[in-house]
């Protein structure tokens, strides 16, 4: 049976891009067959490539969000600079910017002025807040954004609130963007034009909220702060075992919390026992009901905790660091790792988590240099070698 291709086959994306909601919105367009063409400064490029060299000597937030992707270095101050990016743009499908607000604009590269050139390009705008408001000129950056979407508020502890340990606001915002462009490209299947995509990180991480906004919009409270415990059902937490491990359980019905009574705990009569027989007891009498599940539990080492529990039929998992994440023995049994090329040599990564069986599986290309093909791109938008060595010279390019 002949194998499908990947379904962003034939579709160029140009991104003037930086950090990580754009770049990891783009790179799930590359992994999915798309040429990405991406923009950088010419004065080192992306910032992300200086935030760390964890990557044996590259950032790691780079590595993750770039691979595949050519990197061309512009210096778009200079009209020359901007042409390029139009020639560019004339030839693409998608053209995806997170500048500053009102950046883009200035620049003539906003999604408004784009579409309305090239009526088939789907032009994707994302900002921190959104293009109108009070705050579509504040500065936003992942935390901040974590902060006033109240992510903070409900992540922690209930003495201290805490911020997420990935930039949880980039991400729904990159998402929310790779989605946006499958929508879009599929409205353009049947109606031939594009058209602009707007997103922000303000009103992505706004909608994963969820369960606590509802919960405080309807019930008048937010949930509480309750660290890896859940706040409306018990137990539902993280707990300490014999050899200095921490499993987690969650016990979504009473029937799961009689078997884990007889089987885990040992006192099968706590199954019906009024203070505990329900899960809305539990939750009012939390602290004994986590005292009787970890007296059990750390009295096992994890492999005899987790081992009791899958057999009791409750829901359970070992609480691992990121290194341990790394050799996890679930991504390893479905062979997800790869190695991408960089400047560096090759690093590992995994494969991206959309699996489309029967076809080509995912590009993952390299992650490039800064301006690694800048001479390619000029030349293929029909400039000579005495034009680019003229750009060159003037710092134009890199």
């Amino acid at each position: 049976m002949e194998r499908l291709p990947l379904p962003l086959e034939g579709i160029t994306v140009v991104a003037v891009e930086q950090a990580v909601s754009a770049p990891f919105a783009t790179r799930q367009l590359a992994d999915l067959g798309a040429r990405v063409i991406k923009v950088e400064r010419v004065d080192g490029g992306d910032f992300a490539r200086g935030y760390d060299t964890a990557a044996r000597g590259l950032a790691s937030h780079f590595v993750w969000c770039n691979r595949g992707k050519e990197s061309i270095a512009l210096d778009l101050k200079d009209p020359r600079g901007r042409e390029v990016v139009r020639r560019l743009v004339a030839d693409a499908d998608v053209f995806v910017q997170n500048l500053a607000q009102g950046a883009a604009a200035r620049l003539g590269l906003d999604a408004a002025t784009l579409c309305a050139a090239h009526p088939r390009l789907v032009a994707v705008d994302i900002s921190g807040y959104g293009a109108s408001g009070p705050y579509a000129d504040k500065r936003a950056y992942d935390m901040l954004v974590q902060c006033e979407a109240g992510l903070v508020s409900v992540t922690g502890t209930p003495e201290q609130p805490a911020k997420a340990g990935i930039p949880a606001a980039d991400i729904a915002a990159a998402m929310y963007a790779f989605s946006g462009v499958l929508a879009a490209l599929v409205r353009r299947g049947t109606t031939g034009r594009g058209g602009p995509v707007e997103i922000s990180m303000l009103e992505s991480l706004a909608e994963w909220m969820g369960h606590p906004l509802h919960h405080a919009m309807h019930d008048g409270t937010p949930p509480a702060r309750t660290g890896l415990a859940h706040a409306v059902i018990a137990p539902y937490d993280a707990y300490g075992t014999a050899d200095g491990g921490r499993v987690l359980l969650s016990v979504q019905n009473d029937r799961e919390w009689r078997r884990l009574a007889e089987q885990v705990v040992g006192r099968p009569e706590l199954g019906t026992d009024p203070a505990y027989a329900t899960n809305a007891a539990r939750v009012a009498n939390r602290e004994l009901t986590d005292e009787l599940v970890a007296k059990a539990l750390g009295a096992l080492d994890a492999d005899e905790a987790l081992a009791r529990l899958e057999g009791a039929g409750i829901a359970c998992a070992r609480l691992r660091d990121v290194r341990e994440v790394a050799e996890h023995p679930q991504l390893a049994a479905r062979d997800r790792w790869r190695e991408v090329e960089s400047p560096v040599g090759p690093l590992r990564a995994l494969l991206p988590p959309i699996t489309l069986p029967g076809g080509d599986t995912a590009r993952m290309g390299d992650v490039p240099a800064l301006g690694q093909h800048t001479g390619a791109l000029l030349r293929a938008v029909g400039m000579t070698d005495d034009e680019i060595a003229a750009l060159r010279r003037d710092g134009v390019v890199a």
